[in-house]
């Protein structure tokens, strides 16, 4: 008889042969693309090394996972109708041996097997999406040590199912399906286990790497006494694999119970019969095979105790070792024993037997003994309850004196985690007898008072600069650059400054523009930048620039700058930026459409792409993978292309970075640089960012509200903004972390002394690392056991007031000499304040020039003296009615004063407070500065400029009477009082 085929078949096979195509195809072009693109950039090998390491090991795990399932469920398929037997006559009849279940009570088991395996299915789902999206910047990062396959993940899901309603459908139809269609059910979910397990074990392919190319850190932890390398190499690769083979064995146990519960109709028969003895002879040896990996993770949990938040301070406490640790010592033994016991039983078969005269007489018992599992439950809970008592009875009552030495463990690893030993500790005793000659001697300090932040002038350039719609001005940054001086061009000062990159967005193009050849072929690149003295006030209070809009009288395409010197000073061409912070899409250059360069007039200035970078797309095949890895088939339709015609993508940085190297951490303010690199440098901008090595394994080191516990400034990244050119140079080359990276990635890494000179000039201690580690200096510089425990010497971060909101103060940068240097140099300056108290008690700096760069000063001023805070002085200034009446006064309708950040600039052994106002309208802001508010020792001056508000000061009797003139001593509160009964504490 000639077979008819279906419509349905031969519409099913096309559908799924086409689906299969084009997953080979996406899979071809994932690695096409890729290999083309680090090629491009001069890193194939740290591509292939990644790509080749995600993929043995996601590849092994897919494997392994597949392979023991499947061989199970095999054994379970060929043992699951044995049920039958029990009724069976003669040789053939098995009896069982284990009670049978009625349909209530085997119901309620089918179900909480069927929803177990449901619910781990969509939490790896959910797990797996967010560790691929998960952001590489640093406050935000994912977490390393995000460990799946752990049962606590079901509590989480459990507090969050009544928002999710379709999942909560999802998870009953899966169930439901388990339930009714378990043959067909079980093979689908096997895979989708496997295949997404894989995925989540490859994703954690840094993990093996720095196991096998550790690098011992020279240190040892306290108790264990073991190299700090086996904690921040070793252990997290063992926490995956020993979780991923937990997860394995207990899927595993649940499909095949499930598969010896649903057989022979047990449901639609209202009964279980019972399992018989090769169906336990199974179980037994799965469950064998979880209780060695339970005794892993038992004895993987004797180390991890050193990374317990729990207990008076973080890490082992005096429970954990004399409790907890002898807890985990057994129970490691006791799981191992109780795995081989089983595994006896499954190969050999001991034990009770159901003989048939029982089943007559409906008398089963079970055919082991229930004590081992008992004891093991009972002991575990109970070395848990004895912990608790431990702490409770013995602790708690005399918590200082045993907990001392750990408490020391933990100051001095997290001091060591975060570098705050390195740390060099001064005193500053301020004596308020500056002079107007000290103030000359210091003028560059006093020249580079910051007067204007990064706020007030992106919100200038976004009114005065911006010229067209489509440019964005999403960033702008501080830093200092050699300017010729004005009175003598032989000498180059220091001089601070903010700098704005206009970059452009294709997607803030009118809608009618927002073609697919606007937007790939000829909007391709920003231009241009502004950059402004931070002291400097140009006509009616608005910003002074020295480089601003596009285009003079001698030269279109030129940016304006304010005199000779400055063009002289700041080398740049045609600065365009096709690679930025905001240039998400792809473009192609080269093309038969000239690309937009800037506006000149009414008319627009075009371009054809003088740069290196980007890869050329001159074949059919090339254009074909690039339209399939891009999902856009416009490429093989468009006639615009020429033999030269390159794609330029992966333009934002950060996206840039994490396809690079994504095992690194980076920081969340890349700043732009101008500096020529070489002679022939066409381009002369480019993005500097930190990179950072983190850990969360550190042992006793707490990482606070962190994700991590230990951190280094390990790499800085230089992209140039028209190639794409990306450079990685190692900073910090005693960490260790960073080290491991070298040995896994050699052609990744350059030493700090290759990059260019002109580049070197501008690197920074980053805000991000500096905020993290005065995090945690606020406890952490007490350094005795006691003091650290009662927090006698807690320090807090002080508020300021910026407009109407009340802010934590944040570090800024400043241009000083500093009481031990003998030049002015680049610092960033952060001020403490005692828990619960406004006055002043210390100021921490970080040092970015030369050899200095990386040292860390923190100074601290005399306990005797009561020196006011950044909020007590903007009391002081809000509660004086003639200034406080001043500024309510501007904030009439249709415009506000906004009261700037309060600087607290030390010189020489003084403190200079400085305080920006700015008037703002309430619709299209222009903000300018209105005064300046300057206050040292027992004076409050307002004026129009802080030259006028100094002169006042300083002024020997001389005065101005434009400005306002205060004595605090009018406020009956003294800046600086005697404080004999030290109320800094």
């Amino acid at each position: 008889m000639k077979t008819i085929k279906s419509p349905f078949n031969i519409l099913f096979f096309a559908v799924f042969s086409l689906l299969i195509i084009w997953i080979i195809l996406l899979l071809i072009s994932y690695f096409t693309v890729n290999v083309l693109w680090f090629e491009e950039l001069g890193y194939p090998q740290t591509f292939f090394t990644q790509f080749l390491s995600k993929f043995t090991i996601g590849g092994l795990a897919f494997i392994i996972s597949t392979s023991f399932l499947w061989f199970n469920l095999a054994i379970a398929s060929r043992q699951r109708k044995q049920q039958e037997q029990f009724f069976a006559k003669g040789k053939d009849k098995l009896t069982p041996q284990s009670p049978s279940l009625k349909l209530r009570l085997l119901l309620p088991i089918v179900i909480s097997f069927s929803g177990l395996i449901s619910l781990t299915l969509f939490y790896y789902t959910k797990f797996f999406t967010q560790i691929s999206g998960a952001s590489l910047l640093l406050p935000n990062l994912r977490s390393p040590s995000s460990l799946p396959l752990q049962l606590a993940i079901f509590t989480d899901i459990a507090n969050n199912l009544p928002l999710r309603i379709w999942q909560i459908i999802l998870i009953i139809l899966v169930t439901l399906f388990l339930i009714f269609k378990p043959r067909q059910c079980f093979k689908f979910i096997c895979i989708y286990f496997s295949i997404i397990t894989s995925l989540i074990i490859g994703d954690y392919w840094s993990r093996f790497l720095h196991y096998f190319y550790s690098i011992n850190l020279g240190k040892t932890d306290p108790i264990f006494n073991i190299d700090l390398s086996f904690y921040l190499f070793k252990i997290p690769a063992l926490q995956i694999l020993a979780l991923w083979l937990q997860s394995l064995f207990i899927f595993t146990i649940c499909t095949v119970t499930l598969t010896y519960l649903l057989s022979n109709k047990s449901i639609s028969e209202g009964k279980f019969e019972g399992f018989s003895r090769y169906q336990l002879r199974h179980l037994y040896g799965l469950g064998g095979g979880l209780m060695i990996i339970l005794g892993g993770i038992h004895w993987l949990n004797r180390y991890l105790l050193l990374l317990s938040p729990d207990g008076v301070v973080y890490g082992a406490g005096y429970t954990d070792i004399h409790i907890n640790l002898p807890r985990e010592t057994i129970a490691t033994a006791y799981a191992l024993l109780m795995g081989i016991w089983l595994l006896t039983k499954s190969f050999t078969g001991s034990g009770k037997r159901n003989h048939p005269h029982l089943q007559a007489e409906k008398k089963y018992s079970l055919p082991f003994s229930t004590l081992p599992f008992i004891g093991y439950f009972v002991l575990y809970s109970f070395g848990i309850l004895l912990a608790v008592m431990v702490q409770n009875t013995i602790v708690q009552p005399n918590e200082l004196a045993l907990e001392t030495p750990y408490i020391i463990n933990n100051i001095k690893a997290t001091r060591s985690a975060f570098n705050l030993d390195e740390i060099e500790v001064k005193t500053f005793n301020p004596e308020g007898n500056l002079t107007a000659e000290d103030i000359k001697k210091n003028h560059l300090t006093i020249d580079n008072i910051r007067l204007w932040d990064t706020r007030p002038i992106l919100q200038a350039n976004r009114q005065l600069q911006q010229i067209r719609p489509y440019y964005v001005f999403a960033d702008a940054d501080i830093d200092r650059y050699q300017l010729k001086s004005s009175i003598n061009s032989d000498i180059n000062e220091n001089t601070q400054v903010i700098l704005a990159p206009r970059e452009l967005d294709s997607q803030l193009l009118p809608n009618q523009a927002q073609t697919w050849v606007n937007q790939h072929l000829v909007y391709t690149h920003g231009y241009g930048f502004t950059m402004s003295p931070v002291n400097r006030v140009a006509q009616g209070g608005l910003p002074y620039y020295f480089i601003k809009d596009i285009g003079t009288a001698q030269d279109p395409g030129e940016l304006n700058t304010s005199s000779a010197r400055i063009r002289e000073s700041i080398p740049f061409s045609r600065p365009r930026i096709y690679y930025g912070e905001v240039t998400k899409n792809y473009v192609m250059v080269d093309t038969k459409v000239p690309e937009f360069d800037f506006p000149s007039g009414e008319d627009n200035v075009y371009h054809t792409y003088t740069g290196d970078g980007g890869i050329k797309i001159d074949s059919f095949w090339r254009k074909f993978i690039f339209s399939v890895y891009l999902r856009d088939w416009r490429m093989l339709l468009t006639p615009n292309f020429t033999p030269d015609t390159r794609i330029l993508f992966r333009r934002n940085i950060t996206e840039r970075l994490g396809a690079i190297a994504p095992f690194l951490y980076y920081d969340r303010d890349p700043y732009l640089v101008i500096a020529q690199t070489n002679p022939e440098d066409k381009n002369s901008l480019h993005w500097l960012i930190d990179g950072y090595t983190i850990s969360d394994h550190y042992p006793y080191s707490d990482g606070g509200e962190n994700q991590f516990n230990y951190i280094r400034n390990s790499v800085k990244v230089l992209i140039n903004a028209e190639n794409g050119n990306t450079h990685f140079y190692v900073s910090d080359s005693t960490d260790r972390i960073i080290q491991v990276w070298q040995k896994i990635f050699p052609e990744l890494f350059k030493p700090l002394s290759a990059m260019p000179p002109t580049i070197k000039q501008h690197i920074r201690y980053p805000t991000d690392l500096f905020n993290t580690q005065s995090e945690r200096l606020l406890t952490y510089h007490m350094i005795d056991p006691q003091v650290f425990y009662n927090r006698e010497d807690q320090w807090q971060v002080p508020e300021e007031i910026y407009g109407n909101e009340i802010l934590s103060m944040q570090p800024y940068y400043l241009i000083m000499k500093l009481p031990i240097g003998k030049q002015e140099e680049f610092i960033l300056l952060h001020p403490y304040t005692p828990i619960s108290r406004a006055n002043l008690i210390a100021w921490l700096a970080a040092r970015s020039d030369g050899e200095n760069y990386g040292k860390l000063l923190l100074y601290q001023f005399p306990k005797q003296k009561l020196i006011y805070g950044p909020d007590q002085v903007e009391a002081l200034i809000n509660q004086d009615p003639v200034i406080s009446g001043q500024i309510s006064l501007w904030n009439r309708q249709g415009s506000k004063a906004v009261q700037g950040h309060l600087l607290i600039i030390p010189i020489e052994q003084s403190l200079l407070y400085v305080e920006p106002v700015y008037l703002e309208a309430d619709k299209n802001s222009v903000p300018t500065l209105a005064r300046v508010i300057v206050v040292y020792q027992n004076k409050i001056v307002m004026a129009d400029s802080l030259e006028n508000a100094i002169d006042n000061i300083f002024s020997d009797g001389k005065e101005d009477s434009s400005a306002i003139i205060r004595l605090l001593e009018d406020a009956a509160i003294p800046l600086l009082e005697p404080n004999l009964n030290n109320t800094n504490q």
